[in-house]
C-alpha cells in the first residue's frame, strides 16, 4: 500500500491544497491526512472510496499505479472536479489520437473518463498537429455543412470551458444530447450556459446548461470519408451553399460580402 501514500499526497499536490485544506475537502482530519501520507497508517476502504469519488479515479489506479511517473495519464480540471484523463503515447512518446468509432459513439457517454474504454479504442497519429490532446469524433447528419455525414472532427480537449471563444466549432459532450458538433457561443459569464448553433439555418440554435457540460473539445481538421461529387465543387455550388449558410465571406482583396 505504499502507492497509496504517495498518491494522496500527490494528488494534494496538484490541487495545491495545504494538509489541513485537503482534509476539509474529504471531511477527514488534518493528523488522518497526516498519518496516511507518511506511511504510518493505511487508509480503510471508506476512505478509498472517498478519495476515488472526489478524484473521479477508480480505486485500483489509486492503490496500484505511482501517478508520479505515469506516462499514460494526465490530470486535467472539468468543472470543479479533477479527473483522470487517458493520454496515449506512442514508443517514441508521441501522442497518439483516439477514434470514436461512429458506432460506439452513444457509449462515449458512459466511458469517456474510463480509462479501459479508452485503452480499447484504435489510434492515429497525425504528426502536423499542434500541441495538446486530440481525440477523432465521427460527425453524423447535415448540421454543420460542408462537413459531411461520416467525416471524422479531430479537436484538441479544452480543459478550461469558461476560455471558449465565441464562434469557433466544438465537439460538446453533454449528459443529455451525448456527442454534438457545434458552434459555440460562451455565455457562461452572463447565464452560465454555452449557445449551440448549426452552420445549417434550417437547425435552430439551443442552449446547455454548464452543469450538464461534461466535455469540450474545439476543431483542430477534418477528415472527409466521402468524396466531393464535381457538382459540390462547382463555384456556383459552392457561392449557393454559403448564401444558404449565411456566412460572411472575405474576398481575395479583403473587402466583405454579404449574402
Amino acid at each position: 500500500m505504499k502507492r497509496i501514500q504517495t498518491n494522496i499526497k500527490h494528488l494534494r499536490s496538484l490541487k495545491k491544497f495545504s494538509q489541513e485544506r485537503f482534509a476539509e475537502e474529504l471531511k477527514w482530519t488534518r493528523s488522518m491526512v497526516g498519518s496516511y501520507e507518511e506511511g504510518r497508517s493505511e487508509p480503510p476502504i471508506d476512505r478509498l472510496i472517498e478519495l476515488s469519488n472526489y478524484f473521479d479515479i477508480p480505486i485500483d489506479i489509486l492503490v496500484k499505479n505511482d501517478l508520479r511517473k505515469a506516462k499514460n495519464t494526465s490530470f486535467i480540471e472539468v468543472g470543479n472536479k479533477r479527473v483522470l484523463f487517458p493520454v496515449t503515447v506512442s514508443d517514441m512518446d508521441e501522442d497518439l489520437i483516439e477514434i470514436i468509432p461512429t458506432k460506439a459513439s452513444a457509449g462515449y457517454l458512459q466511458g469517456y473518463a474510463d480509462p479501459e474504454y479508452i485503452e480499447q479504442l484504435q489510434k492515429i497519429k497525425l504528426p502536423f498537429l499542434p500541441t495538446g490532446t486530440h481525440r477523432a469524433f465521427p460527425i453524423s447528419g447535415d448540421s454543420m455543412l460542408p462537413v459531411k455525414d461520416g467525416s471524422f472532427v479531430v479537436a484538441r480537449f479544452v480543459d478550461d470551458i469558461k476560455s471558449i471563444k465565441n464562434g469557433r466549432t466544438h465537439i460538446v459532450l453533454t449528459k443529455n444530447d451525448g456527442l454534438v458538433y457545434k458552434r459555440v457561443y460562451n455565455k457562461i459569464k452572463e447565464e452560465n450556459k454555452l449557445e449551440l448553433h448549426s452552420d445549417n439555418k434550417a437547425y435552430m440554435p439551443y442552449n446547455v446548461h454548464l452543469e450538464d457540460v461534461l466535455e469540450v473539445w474545439e476543431f483542430t481538421c477534418c477528415i472527409n470519408t466521402q468524396e466531393y461529387s464535381k457538382e459540390e465543387l462547382k463555384l456556383s455550388s459552392i457561392m449557393s451553399m454559403f448564401q444558404d449558410l449565411k456566412v460572411e465571406l472575405k474576398s481575395i482583396k479583403g473587402s466583405e460580402a454579404y449574402f
